[in-house]
């Protein structure tokens, strides 16, 4: 369906260029860096004939961040200069119900890759958690198609919000197109910001409780271990990937304080203070995506290796 013609197709200026400019450049070095990993262990698929459960963990958060950053770019593009293309029946509905399925299905996946470092290198006796560690290979998939399967149930419900929302205030023209100037158009995103953000704190819960159990796991362990002076690899595992979810725990809370930042900026309609949040969120797929390839040796390796500036290697070595 084409868009109503109006006397401005697009709303260039400098400020909607820099922007544009701006969100470009965090996309699409997200997305390289995500195609990366994604590149990697489909390599590393071909060549051994499966996958471990850390790699497919891997495997559908890189492919999951691409696409929520592929999907943010052309929703951002469009606001900011076509914005009378982007709220076009149904257009609109598509791009916010696609980018809900992928922004939630990143966060669970990545909140499934730390369940599975919990099952995996935390030591317990209960019965119950031995279970889970034997059975963690056949419990990775179940996470996955859970993930999967909540993501689409939040993309669905998404799409008839934003439906419902857009058919109840916007004006129906030229053979049901939708255009109605100076209309606050982020008021009726509200509902769609309260599922994202009760997507996030399930999420987070789940992150902040394997953390727990880790710590308390690493710290049982470092009191068994107190008399013996050797190099113990549990220890080293235990704070490798209490490394990870440290990060990953910093940045999902500077990311969760951005989504509260835009639901109160947006009943404010704020839009100056609405896309610098949108900055921030945008900026988190790509920047721990390359935490993670850099706590992962066969990840890093093969980075290092495409780097062809040697300061770089030594510079990201010391960063990250």
């Amino acid at each position: 369906m084409e868009a109503c013609h109006s006397p401005e197709q697009s709303n260039v200026t400098s400020y909607t260029a820099t922007a544009v400019a701006i969100v470009t450049f965090e996309t699409f070095a997200g997305m390289w860096i995500n195609a990366f990993i994604v590149s990697v262990v489909c390599v590393a698929w071909v060549k051994k004939k499966t996958l471990n459960s850390n790699e497919k963990i891997l495997l559908f958060l890189g492919s999951s961040r691409y696409w929520f950053l592929c999907i943010s770019w052309v929703y951002s593009f469009l606001s900011l200069i076509y914005p009378n293309y982007l709220y076009v029946h149904p257009i609109f509905e598509l791009i916010a119900s696609a980018r809900s399925f992928f922004n939630c299905s990143n966060v669970w996946f990545s909140a499934s890759l730390y369940i599975f470092y919990c099952i995996k290198i935390a030591n317990f006796r209960n019965s119950f958690f031995i279970y889970l560690k034997v059975k963690v290979d056949r419990i990775v998939p179940c996470l996955l198609l859970g993930s999967v399967l909540f993501s689409l149930v939040m993309g669905i419900t998404v799409y008839n919000i934003m439906d419902k929302g857009l058919s109840n205030n916007f004006n129906f023209t030229c053979q049901g197109r939708i255009w109605k100037s100076r209309i606050r158009i982020d008021q009726h995103l509200l509902p769609h910001y309260f599922i994202i953000g009760f997507g996030h704190a399930t999420s987070f819960t789940a992150v902040i409780f394997s953390a727990l159990l880790l710590f308390f796991s690493l710290w049982r362990h470092k009191r068994n271990m107190q008399t013996n002076s050797m190099k113990d690899l549990s220890m080293d595992a235990h704070i490798k990937a209490m490394k990870s979810i440290l990060s990953f725990f910093i940045m999902s809370s500077i990311n969760y304080i951005c989504l509260i930042l835009t639901l109160i900026y947006s009943m404010k309609n704020e839009n100056d203070a609405i896309f610098l949040t949108y900055l921030i969120q945008y900026a988190f797929p790509g920047f721990h995506s390359l935490v993670l390839i850099f706590s992962n040796p066969s990840l890093e390796k093969r980075l290092l290796g495409i780097l062809p500036c040697g300061k770089c290697k030594v510079f990201l070595k010391r960063e990250l």
